[in-house]
């Protein structure tokens, strides 16, 4: 028994191929089962013969049935245990089809931006001009470093800006920061295997290392930024740092620290991965200068990006090679596309080169300020000394230290959901437990000042028994 809809917008002898199709799969027509023939079953389904007809003819090129002179089609012989799964199968179970995200009233997650952030109507303005201008070019593949353009503009904004002194050639254009790392630890790969991580640090950039065998060491890291005296101790020959704003405490690396770490990296032909990933989020004073604009032929990886700013969801990072790793970079990629779309690309260079970029820093910088000390006075005001917070004057988040009688990570991030509270746990971060205290890391971006008030309330009524 066929059925076909009229409705569906799938063609009829498509629906009637599908039906016979599972039919044969399931085992329920066997090898040798003759077929209707196409004048029979036209009329069974009341329906033409060239409906008919054209299921058998897919049926019969895809193997599935097969033809005897003047008797009509036949079921082939299969092999049940390779054939495909039928097309419609039981439901083992009622349950969603996808897990249903939560919806919280208060979500601190450190990454979320303002939703109002993008600038919509520039970039879709931008975009469009992008378009009309560049259709020559959207036949063949860009350039795998990125549109020249570009790679220049962000090269005069990061000398401007973050003192990185470089060449556009040593910049390349990725879909992230997972993508840039995973361009270093092929680069570096052949000569070195042991690269150390700030603790706590950013899990996904170990993950990259790990994916490519390499061994990963926890280094501890303070107010003075990670632990010189243990990373020299330790056998690893690259280490990933947050030199401007640690990531999560938000600690600033001195700069004679930094100056050591240079050193570091240089006597012993070692490598240093800068990640600059929130610089232009400082709310007071100016950003802090790179490590690569203090020492710009050594041995750093500089990497940046623009979806603090404007949005992740463009996937546009930035890579800075060391002067000496540009021939390795060409000799292994020149033959790679680039995985960056173009239009984006372009419509980048346009917002960069009209002055855009620098008044939406200006204009995410007072917005985020605002979030940044309402957060600061909300805590204030519902923990008062219960709690102490770290990492605090820059970037998207604060960490929260609570004080001894406070209940534990794993119970107030529970407590926290029940009360539709969002929390990320801070443990996430830390290799090998994070200590005694029990620490938060609250982010504000997605939040309204009003909102952080309230939320900063609640959240203190859980954290405590």
């Amino acid at each position: 028994m066929f059925f076909l809809d009229g409705n569906d917008p799938l063609p009829l002898y498509k629906q009637l191929y599908s039906q016979i199709r599972e039919n044969i799969l399931s085992g329920k027509w066997p090898a040798d089962f003759k077929l209707p023939s196409v004048r029979a079953l036209a009329h069974e389904i009341s329906s033409s013969r060239n409906t008919v007809e054209g299921a058998y003819q897919e049926l019969h090129a895809e193997g599935y049935i097969y033809s005897k002179s003047r008797s009509g089609y036949f079921v082939s012989s299969l092999d049940q245990h390779a054939t495909p799964l039928p097309l419609r199968q039981e439901k083992e179970d009622d349950g969603p089809l996808f897990e249903i995200t939560p919806t919280y009233i208060y979500d601190f997650h450190p990454a979320r931006l303002d939703p109002s952030s993008f600038p919509v109507q520039l970039w879709r303005k931008l975009f469009i001009e992008s378009l009309r201008e560049s259709s020559p070019q959207l036949s063949q593949y860009s350039d795998p470093q990125g549109d020249r353009n570009l790679r220049v503009s962000i090269q005069l904004y990061l000398e401007r800006s973050r003192g990185v002194l470089c060449d556009p050639d040593q910049i390349v254009l990725t879909s992230g920061l997972q993508q840039s790392l995973d361009i270093v630890a092929t680069l570096l790969k052949k000569k070195h295997t042991v690269i150390a991580f700030e603790n706590p640090g950013y899990p996904p950039a170990r993950l990259v290392f790990r994916n490519h065998s390499y061994e990963t060491i926890s280094v501890p890291v303070g107010p003075q930024g990670v632990e010189l005296d243990q990373l020299k101790a330790s056998q690893s020959t690259i280490v990933y740092v947050t030199p401007s704003h640690q990531l999560p405490l938000g600690y600033v690396m001195p700069v004679a620290n930094r100056l050591k770490l240079i050193d570091w990296a240089e006597t012993g032909g070692r490598f240093i991965l800068e990640d600059d990933y929130d610089s232009e989020l400082r709310y007071s004073g100016k950003p802090i200068p790179s490590l690569q604009g203090l020492r710009p032929t050594g041995n750093i990886f500089y990497l940046g990006t623009f979806s603090k700013i404007l949005s992740p969801a463009l996937r546009m990072s930035y890579l800075v090679l060391p002067q000496s790793m540009v021939d390795a970079y060409r000799h292994l990629y020149q033959d790679f596309f680039p995985s960056v779309s173009l239009l984006e690309q372009l419509t980048l260079v346009k917002f960069l080169e009209q002055g855009h970029w620098e008044r939406q820093i200006r204009r995410m910088r007072t917005l985020y300020k605002k979030k940044h000390d309402a957060m600061l006075r909300a805590i204030e005001l519902h923990f008062g000394t219960r709690a102490v917070v770290v990492g605090q004057g820059a970037g998207l988040h604060v960490v929260l230290r609570l004080s001894e009688n406070a209940c534990g990570e794993p119970e107030i991030i529970a407590r926290a959901e029940r009360n539709k509270i969002r929390l990320f746990p801070f443990s996430w971060t830390c290799n090998g437990g994070n200590g005694e205290a029990t620490t938060l890391m609250l982010g504000f971006g997605g939040m309204t000042p009003e909102e952080i008030e309230e939320g900063i309330g609640a959240l203190h009524r859980v954290c405590f028994r």
